[in-house]
């Protein structure tokens, strides 16, 4: 029996593309050897992860030999934050981060600042962007530095990344981006951004779960953070995922000859899903940028409800989104962007956070937005702030 359930929750990563699947089994089953092997067994393994890391950096403008194969896109910015911090701490202990990163790079900075360092949370508009007047205000002589994620994984907004770019290549100050969500889903080229540093994972643009990479630009030097037999020249020891890799390699091939048409799919899905939303719900508020933000990724805040409520309401009649907890009971926690944002609002208020995928339908998403109308009507028939209204 075909699956009814509808996945809006392509943010928590997106089904593996058969292709995919295809070009990773032989890795799983005959070819198995490790590349560092000299012997027969390691020679395609060896020429997998030389194919894969070619076809990741076509993907995002980079060169071969810039791109650094990692387990996740929690890994990558963390190899990107304190790599560069520790390997430059000689010249400064200063680092720049916007309020609205991830928790993969916040929380890297925080541990830095056990040993030393010092972090400067640069703020965010009533979208979600960043001013780079803001950042250029926020660098001191011992910035070392400047971590700015692309777009935000709750709201979509994109950051001006070449703008702050600019800013820091004046002054010598190593840029890297958070850009998991956004590679696979906007083009991204980081000889336009002038970043020198660029995190992206597999698993969210069609490939598996467990295999990530960070671009580094040529000349930027990292302190690693694990140690031992030297893989990818040292920055990131240890035997490589082979099959994970060329999945991330395959997908990347995919994404590049589909991008354009993922994004014009994507904007139609969202346009019809932001139309419905805000024609048959009421109290209900977009987050994000209105027009600079990732296609497909809609963040709405409902008043009157509580949002774990939703979400388990949503599941239990099929359709899987994601939440942003915003105020919204004693155990959640707010969420950091939407707080940044200053788009918390008060009293019961649950958000929600729909991302689409290519392979969505407009029967998903007319069936979706029927689903959360009644789910809504039934949490707000139940709630006196509702009735008081």
């Amino acid at each position: 029996m075909k699956d009814e359930r509808i996945y809006l929750d392509h943010i928590a990563g997106t089904p593996v593309a058969p292709e995919v699947v295809e070009a990773m089994l032989p890795f799983l089953r005959e070819d198995f050897g490790n590349p560092a092997s000299i012997h027969h067994h390691g020679e395609h393994p060896q020429e997998a992860l030389f194919r894969s890391r070619e076809q990741v950096a076509r993907l995002i403008g980079a060169e071969t030999e810039e791109i650094i194969f990692t387990s996740c896109g929690t890994e990558s910015n963390n190899l990107a934050t304190k790599g560069i911090a520790l390997n430059r701490m000689e010249r400064g202990r200063h680092l720049v981060i916007s309020a609205i990163e991830h928790y993969s790079v916040f929380y890297a900075a925080k541990a830095l600042e056990k040993l030393g360092f010092e972090i400067s949370v640069v703020p965010v508009d009533g979208f979600g962007v960043v001013d780079p007047r803001d950042v250029l205000k926020a660098i001191r002589p011992d910035t070392t530095l400047v971590s700015m994620m692309h777009a935000n994984n709750e709201v979509g907004s994109i950051q001006p990344l070449a703008e702050i770019a600019s800013i820091t290549r004046e002054r010598g100050i190593a840029l890297h981006t958070d850009a998991v969500v956004s590679v696979g889903r906007v083009p991204v080229n980081v000889k336009e951004m002038g970043v020198d540093l660029l995190s992206l994972a597999a698993n969210q643009f069609y490939g598996p779960k467990g295999a990530a990479a960070l671009y580094c630009r040529k000349g930027t030097q990292l302190w690693p953070l694990f140690h031992g037999g030297g893989q990818e020249d040292g920055r990131r020891t240890g035997t490589e995922n082979v099959a994970g890799i060329v999945g991330l390699g395959k997908a990347a091939e995919l994404t590049q000859a589909a991008l354009a048409n993922r994004m014009a799919r994507c904007r139609h899905l969202e346009g019809m899903l932001r139309g419905e939303l805000a024609q048959r719900i009421d109290e209900i508020c977009f987050n994000g940028h209105p027009d600079q933000h990732i296609p497909g990724l809609i963040n709405v805040s409902l008043r009157y409800v509580e949002g774990e409520a939703l979400l388990l309401h949503m599941d239990l009649r099929g359709v899987s989104v994601a939440g942003a907890s915003a105020c919204m009971s004693i155990t959640a926690k707010a969420s950091h962007v939407l707080e940044a944002m200053g788009a918390l609002q008060d009293g019961a208020v649950g958000t929600l956070l729909f991302t689409l995928g290519e392979e969505n339908t407009e029967d998903e998403v007319h069936r979706a937005v029927a689903t959360l109308e009644q789910v809504v009507s039934m949490l707000r028939a139940m709630s006196p702030l509702y009735q008081r209204r």
